[in-house]
This record gives structure tokens, sequence and C-alpha cells, in this order.
């Protein structure tokens, strides 16, 4: 419960927070790079330039209306919150790529092009709940072996990765979520905690009510967040459903869900041995992958389904580039409306003054495929609700 109550008041831990600290003892930790991304496992990237005289003018606004004789001269401002949207650019290797620039992005909201405000690229540590599913048994199977060492050493692998301005708090889940640690930048903190996950009490895996809870709880922190979310997918007998879920992370800003499926080689293993209810079993598992992909898709996250213990720590590499190299965009939306509806976000780059796709090469002069990761939408919502 100390926990909990700790979690619930923790301050937001942003990358600007820990950037500021490191200028304040630069003895500490040598500064980040400069803007451009990381250059050790990117390599040069040709990107066009910007060129701001070819941008298209700007319409001249129209003729202020001629005062009404015998009305009272009177004017209202409303102002309008800004929209803060986070990008990722990648290869289809998972490269990070960097130096683009504000003029090469396009932002939409509902099919409507809206007008970038501000433009960064951000850098720095993060603020992230490492969500693992902790439970003795799965739904209708008798060994749950393989996916508790899954969730365990990809926790491990997620923890080896981190870097001193990165925070973390780490959250089991069986049938109810439970706070291990509180945000902490400690890993040997974590690794004790990890190191407890060893003897499973529970067979529930109520994914909906822990995905719920924890994102009910960060959306009080201000800043970024990520959720690292370590499961099978499957969810037994959870309160919340999957459609209120779905409807919470729509209205949950500026957390980013990454999702680690488990069991991949025991799922592998038993599809390969058909008996009653082999069928059953398997549409279990896929209804589970997708529902994890979801997720990952709706905040502007990615999903991954190792097989192999070897693939975890390059994972968890792209998931470490991704939350510490984002282009963050800023716009003050066309809609006004804080009317409570969900307004859909697109995040494209194109070449400056057109809505054509920007054509990247490397360093061969061969065109780099790319893929623009980013929320979905957002809930357009007043301060307080």
């Amino acid at each position: 419960m100390a926990a909990q109550a700790l979690l619930a008041q923790t301050p937001a831990v942003t990358a600007q927070d820990s950037t500021s600290q490191q200028n304040a003892n630069p003895g500490q930790q040598p500064p980040p790079p400069e803007a451009g991304g990381p250059q050790s496992d990117t390599g040069p990237y040709a990107l066009p330039k910007a060129n701001p005289d070819n941008q298209p003018a700007r319409p001249a606004p129209p003729p202020s209306p001629k005062p009404t004789e015998g009305m009272p001269s009177y004017s209202i401002n409303v102002e309008v919150p800004l929209v803060s949207v986070d990008a990722l650019v990648l290869t289809k290797d998972g490269q990070f790529i960097p130096g683009l620039q504000k003029e090469q992005f396009r932002v939409l909201e509902d099919n409507v092009s809206q007008p970038i405000q501000s433009f960064g690229l951000t850098k720095g540590g993060f603020t992230a709940v490492l969500l693992v599913e902790f439970a003795s048994t799965p739904p209708f199977q008798v060994s749950r072996r393989q996916f508790l060492y899954d969730a365990l050493r990809a926790s491990y692998a997620f923890t080896d990765q981190m870097q001193k301005n990165d925070f973390v708090s780490v959250v089991s889940y069986d049938l109810r979520p439970s706070i291990l640690v509180d945000f902490s930048s400690d890993k040997e903190a974590i690794y004790h905690a990890l190191n407890n996950l060893r003897m499973p009490g529970l067979s529930e895996t109520d994914l909906y009510d822990a995905l719920y809870d924890t994102l009910d709880r960060l959306d009080r922190i201000d800043g970024r967040k990520e959720i690292i979310l370590i499961s099978s997918g499957i969810d037994t007998f959870s309160r919340i459903t999957y459609d209120k879920v779905l409807k919470k992370i729509k209205a949950t800003p500026n957390v980013t869900i990454y999702t680690i499926s488990t069991g991949f080689l025991w799922r592998e293993y038993m599809d390969a041995r058909p008996g009653m209810g082999a069928a059953i079993r398997h549409m279990d598992y896929l209804q589970a992958d997708n529902q994890m992909s979801t997720f990952a898709k709706m905040t502007g996250g990615r999903w991954f389904s190792p097989r192999f213990q070897g693939e975890l720590p390059e994972d968890f590499r792209e998931i470490g580039a991704a939350v510490r190299n984002q282009y963050t965009l800023t716009y003050r939306p066309t809609n006004a409306k804080l009317d409570g509806t969900y307004r859909k976000l697109k995040v494209q780059v194109v070449q400056p003054g057109t809505d054509k796709p920007l054509v990247v090469k490397d360093q061969n002069g061969k065109e780099v495929k790319y893929q623009v990761l980013a929320r979905e939408g957002y809930t357009a919502r007043h301060e307080v609700d």
C-alpha cells in the first residue's frame, strides 16, 4: 500500500528534467550528442534540405467586418490547448533516422492539416513502467514455466539497458497488479524485485485490469511516459472489458506502450501436438497477439514477439533508441472544441511544401524504406474533468 501511494504521488521525471540535472552537474555524466540522432547505430542518410523560399505564401487574412451601429465594441479570446505529438521515424531495420526538419513533417487531425507551431528532437532518459505478467498456470493448460521464464528474461534484458537518467517502476500482475518498485534509476533495486518473481501463487492473468490501473496512475504524472508490457496477452477474469481498456488508452495522453509477447516456443510446441481444444487454444493466442499489437499501435509504440532469448537484447535496444530519440511536434488544433471527442491523428514525413512522401537515401545513394510511428489519436478534453 505504501508503494502504491508513492507511485500515485511521484512527480514526473521527464527527459528535459534529466537533461537539466546533467547540466547542473557536468562531472557526473557526459552531455548527450547533438541533435541528429545516435550516430553509432544509424549511419548517415541523405535528406533533402528544406527550402523556406519554396514554401507557399500564406493567404491574406479577410478584411475585418465593419462594426454595427449601436453594438458595443468588445472581443472574446478563447485559448485552445496545445497538442504535443511524439513521432518516431525508423528504417525497416528499426534504426532511427536523424536530421529531419520541421518543414518535412505534416500532422493531420481528422484528415485536416494542422500548422506546426514548435518542433524539436526529444533526447534523454525516460519514465517507464515495466508491467510483467506473473502467474502460475496459463488458462486451460498444465505448465506455465516457459511463459514465466520468458517474462523474467525479457525483464532482465530491459533492465540491463537502463541508463542513469532512466526512471523505472516495476509492476507485476496476476489477479491484481502489485507495485514492486516505485520509480527509480537504481538498477540493483529493480534486479532485486525481479529476483523475487520465482513462486507465483495465482493462475489468473487479469491483463485488462492491470493495464487500466497502470494507465490511470500514469495519467496523474506529467510529461512523456512509457509502458513496457511483458505478457502472454491472455486475459482471464478482468472486471474491465477490452473496449474499456481501448477507451482508457485513447483518453490517456503522452503514454507510449511497447509490448513483448511471451511463450512463443511453448505455443509452437503445443501447436505441433493437435488434440482436443487445440484449435480453440490456437485462436486464443492469435487474439492475444492481436491485442498486444493493438495496444502498441494505438500509442505509437511497437509490438515484439521474440522466438528466442537471443532476440531480446536487440528488441530492447530498439525500444531504448525509440524512447530516447523522438521528434516532438506541437500544434494548436484548428478544431477548438473541447467536447470529449476522439480526434484521429496521422503524422507524415513529406517533401517540404507538398504532400508527397520524403525520399531518404543512404550513404550509397540507395533509397531507404522507413515508417513513421506516432499516436493514432487523442481525446479532446478539458484540463479538469
